[in-house]
């Protein structure tokens, strides 16, 4: 019997995302290109924003995303009269000791659905928007780190805008991709008619890959190669969207660093240990589109989606890359 073959680290990277995505997508039926962002997403170690009408499967995604990985799953439905220690968590008194004890709040989980965000008031948005970008969340000057990886997937419906508080830019800005499930294809949503009921649930997914393997894939994506030519192609693309006529603010500093590491954590997707310019490509309106406030809708976050994601495709067609 010959020598066992020596499987390449990237490529058994590659392999368990794939089994991750698969997992995913037996539940969540024709949103493949969804869930590979997602997926992305996730080993970028970034948050993502699904903009999309009810009914669609935003929760069903977040909720087999986080089934497939085995780790803690809590979905909180955003409302107007949600408050900071509604999700943070709260400091109670405890007679017997004679001191106040910390509560943790539904953040305190790998992976949570905020449920329509922007339904919470701006103080409510603010308290997770310090645990999204620190890592960590304060209560009576303490600060309790929250546990690892820890995930965000925000949803908000883009055509109802009664009763509701629009994530202002520098919130939007936190998020890694925003992105869109649409409508299913007609092939896809037969299957949906067909096996309603009957069909394979979130619940009933086994782990495809621990929450440790998770942190070794968004380790290993940042120890991804991105030459300097590529880096100068972000820069360049960055550079672009803060000089575009129709643009009136372009992508921060936090956006080219954000394209950077998405790219890296495709690459490892991919099986390569190596970032290419389709890499770059394919994030760039994900990334970048709901950062930038465009002149004509006022911002790139109240409406202006569709429209920043042509500014960006016609940016990279006229931003070439030097290899």
């Amino acid at each position: 019997m010959g020598p066992a073959t020596r499987v390449e680290p990237e490529i058994q990277d590659s392999l368990r995302i794939r089994r991750l995505r698969e997992s995913v997508e037996s539940v969540v039926r024709g949103k493949a290109d969804a869930i590979r962002l997602a997926c992305v997403c996730l080993i970028a170690r970034g948050h993502l924003l699904i903009e999309d009408v009810p009914g669609v499967g935003k929760t069903t995604l977040a909720s087999a995303l986080a089934a497939s990985l085995g780790c803690g799953f809590r979905r909180v439905q955003f409302t107007s009269d949600l408050m900071p220690s509604d999700i943070v968590g709260v400091a109670v008194f405890d007679p017997a000791e004679g001191s106040f004890s910390f509560r943790p709040g539904p953040l305190f989980t790998h992976v949570v659905l905020a449920d329509e965000i922007n339904r919470s008031s701006p103080r409510t948005q603010s308290a997770l928007l310090e645990a999204m970008s620190e890592g960590r969340v304060s209560v009576d000057s303490q600060t309790h780190p929250l546990p690892e990886p820890f995930f965000v997937i925000a949803t908000q419906n883009p055509l109802e805008h009664h009763g509701t508080y629009p994530l202002p830019d520098s919130q939007l800005d936190r998020f890694l991709m925003r992105i869109h499930l649409g409508y299913p294809d007609p092939a896809a949503e037969r299957e949906i008619v067909a096996g309603f009921g009957l069909a394979r649930r979130a619940e009933d997914l086994t782990p495809v890959m621990t929450t440790h393997e998770l942190l070794s894939l968004q380790r290993r994506a940042l120890e991804v190669t991105l030459n300097p030519a590529l880096v100068d192609y972000i820069v360049a693309i960055i550079g672009a969207t803060r000089t575009a006529p129709s643009v009136a603010i372009g992508a921060s500093p936090r956006a080219a660093a954000s394209l950077g590491i998405a790219a890296r954590a495709t690459a490892l997707m991919e099986g390569r240990d190596y970032v290419i310019p389709d890499d770059v490509k394919v994030l760039a309106a994900p990334v970048l589109a709901h950062r930038l406030v465009l002149r004509s809708s006022g911002s790139g976050g109240s409406g202006g989606q569709g429209g920043a994601a042509l500014v960006v495709e016609e940016i990279l067609q006229s931003v070439e890359v030097a290899l």
